[in-house]
């Protein structure tokens, strides 16, 4: 499945007249393989530096760059001023929306486009073409939110 996405990933690049070189192969496999992760781009060397000591920080920016260009990743900042990169899903029209938690710090995602209906009302009211859409929500994981019930029982006790 892995070698299929990274084919099409070629395919795109090749489309834009770029080549899959050894280094951009080696970071689209660092995000395949931390696909729901949110790698920041130095999450990305440090993982690409362990396979292929030789490439460089630059080079892996520069790579991220160039796949989000094409959008093959999406750069998406959850308010905490680091960019982290995330493959967008195949044939998937908008970006995923995420849940970030003001807590732990956990990011979960919703692959569902909640915002269809709304993209129709922006576009005919605001006379607006909309090309993408991101949504992130912060607030308070099932995760935190149940450590929370738990202390609350301890204290009860």
């Amino acid at each position: 499945m892995e070698e299929a996405r990274i084919d099409r990933i070629k395919k795109q690049l090749h489309s834009a007249s770029y080549k899959l070189t050894p280094q951009r192969e080696a970071t689209v496999r660092v995000l395949l393989e931390h696909e729901t992760d949110h790698l920041s781009a130095e999450d990305v060397y440090l993982l690409v530096k362990e396979k292929s000591p030789e490439i460089g920080l630059a080079t892996v920016y520069r790579t991220l760059e160039l796949l989000s260009e094409l959008k093959v990743v999406d750069k998406i900042n959850f308010g905490d001023g680091v960019y982290r990169y995330d493959l967008r899903q195949e044939g998937a029209a908008h970006f995923h929306h995420h849940l970030v938690c003001i807590e732990c710090g956990a990011v979960d995602e919703i692959q569902e486009d909640l915002l269809e209906n709304v993209e129709k009302v922006v576009e005919s009211r605001w006379n607006f073409i909309i090309k993408d859409h991101r949504l992130t929500f912060h607030g308070i994981c099932y995760r935190c939110q149940q450590k929370e019930k738990g202390n609350e029982n301890e204290k009860n006790e």
